[in-house]
């Protein structure tokens, strides 16, 4: 549905009324000094087919809008300039990184953006962008910058959050105690390739939006994307370096385990054999031969279980000295 519609003329916005034909009318005025940006969330077919013939969107651009699963991406078209951004949120209480989806339509006198899912609300982003008149004086391009800026700066929120977890996850690793949840590292490694996917595809088109090399960009613009490019460029190398991390976190922890499995065989080994020692001595004078000169001695069971105590004893100090105990 369409949530928000604005006619934005000499830097002012102008109070619409969303009737069934006010786009229409608005569209078929043909002035040149005003430009329309026009909002919608989650539109349902037929609601995105009239807005489509309305503002003359490529069909193939409307198909990606209205799935959630699209790649981040920037495809010029003859009419229009189409992107798709996901939008990030992280929910602490499950170390999770939740995704939506904001696809732009960017013409020489309009802008038209679809929200899928939850994540950034572009109302602040309008109320922020009707405050700043020298970005409105830039035309479609301040809206396409604004909604951009607002949805890098959750990737830089995300990513904080995310770099707080490796740090948890590090002390949790090296610390005297037992490590025993390899899930957390293999969540916040998948949580990681979520925010890479968001990032990524969007590196050099942003750069590329810095020299405004894009139709439809105004160049007085190219300074605000230059200054998203270094901000998604820092995000994207925050990510690569938690993903090392956490690689680094996990072959430690299999390290660690494997050490620690090593000594718990070590202590293992050396209770058996300090067992076995009772266990010789015992089978020995169980035999029963009837020459054993022991089998007649009044202190022969004492001597055999000091025997046995001596001998484990013994072990048991060498074993402790040498570290295995």
């Amino acid at each position: 549905m369409i949530v928000d519609c604005a006619v934005y003329r000499d830097c002012e916005r102008e109070a619409v009324e969303l009737r069934d034909d006010s786009l229409e009318q608005m569209r078929a005025s043909g002035e040149k000094d005003l430009f329309m940006w026009v909002g919608l969330h989650e539109p349902p077919a037929d609601e995105m087919q009239r807005v489509s013939r309305i503002f003359g969107l490529h069909p193939l651009a409307v198909e990606d809008s209205m799935t959630r699963r699209q790649r981040p991406k920037i495809e010029p078209y003859n009419e229009m300039l189409f992107l798709v951004l996901k939008t990030l949120w992280y929910v602490d209480e499950t170390d999770q990184v939740e995704t939506g989806q904001v696809a732009i339509f960017l013409g020489t006198d309009f802008v038209v953006t679809v929200r899928q899912g939850e994540g950034v609300e572009l109302k602040s982003v309008r109320s922020d962008l009707e405050a700043k008149r020298h970005l409105l004086s830039h035309g479609p391009s301040a809206v396409v910058y604004s909604v951009c800026d607002r949805i890098v700066d959750q990737y830089e929120d995300v990513a904080a959050e995310l770099d707080i977890d490796v740090d948890e996850v590090e002390q949790a690793v090296f610390s005297p105690e037992r490590y025993g949840n390899p899930r957390r590292i293999y969540v916040l490694k998948r949580e990681i390739a979520e925010v890479r996917h968001a990032v990524h595809p969007i590196r050099i088109p942003m750069q590329r939006f810095g020299t405004t090399s894009y139709p439809f960009l105004h160049a007085d613009s190219a300074p605000f994307f230059r200054d998203i490019s270094d901000h998604v460029t820092r995000v994207a190398e925050n990510i690569d370096g938690l993903d090392m991390l956490l690689s680094t976190a996990f072959d430690a922890y299999n390290a660690r385990i494997q050490v620690q499995q090593n000594e718990d065989m070590r202590k293992i080994s050396a209770w058996v054999a300090i067992a076995a020692v009772g266990t010789l001595v015992a089978g020995i004078y169980g035999m029963n031969f009837r020459h054993m000169p022991e089998l007649r001695w009044h202190f022969g069971y004492a001597y055999a279980l000091s025997l046995m105590v001596v001998a484990s004893g013994f072990l048991y100090w060498r074993f402790k000295k040498s570290g295995w105990l």
